[in-house]
């Protein structure tokens, strides 16, 4: 942001001719420095971020939702896989079965 800022003052007095050679001289290019400007003239849309931060959150919420869910279905998962094992080890495992 520093630097966009410094590329806006040091561009504010030049002219169009200017401004090209020193984006060239930057590896800016024109518009870029037209679109900081508007940027910084607009300042920050808290009502937008309020709104994305609500629904963040709720997505946020679903995936833990999700994570709980599939956690639950791995640890049943190696729970039988345990079972299985302590079964066969008992019994014996026969591969006609």
């Amino acid at each position: 942001l520093e630097e966009r800022l410094s590329a806006i003052i040091d561009c504010g007095h030049l002219d169009e001719a200017a401004i090209n050679e020193y984006c060239r001289s930057k590896g800016l290019y024109p518009h870029h420095i037209k679109q900081w400007k508007h940027d910084f003239a607009q300042g920050p849309t808290t009502k937008l971020a309020k709104s994305d931060s609500k629904q963040l959150k709720q997505e946020i919420k679903q995936l833990q939702k999700e994570l709980n869910r599939k956690d639950k279905a791995l640890a049943e998962t190696a729970a039988l896989l345990v079972l299985k094992k302590k079964a066969d080890a008992i019994w014996g495992f026969n591969e006609d079965d």
